[in-house]
């Protein structure tokens, strides 16, 4: 996330003082990170991989769901920006 955020410039610093919302837009931002770690460690301890036993406890659906929306979100954002950036090359 590190990585694609510096490349589209969607990191906090990018964020202009004179942007309206600017706090707000960094805050939200910086916790994009947050997500994709959040998701990454359910899939670690809900997820059938990793050698887990027959028997394991998944997710629940309403979390799985919130995981889902979160990602579907964040994936959105990113595509969007790619394409923005993209148009402005052109």
């Amino acid at each position: 996330m590190k990585l694609v955020a510096k490349e589209l410039k969607i990191t906090p610093e990018d964020i202009s003082e004179k942007v309206r919302g600017e706090e707000t837009i960094k805050r939200l931002l910086s916790n994009l990170s947050t997500v994709v770690n959040g998701i990454s460690e359910l899939r670690n301890l809900y997820g059938s991989g990793h050698g887990k036993k027959k028997h394991y406890t998944s997710l629940e659906p309403r979390h799985a769901r919130l995981a889902v929306g979160a990602s579907s979100v964040l994936a959105t954002f990113i595509i969007e920006t790619y394409e923005k950036h993209k148009n402005k090359k052109q």
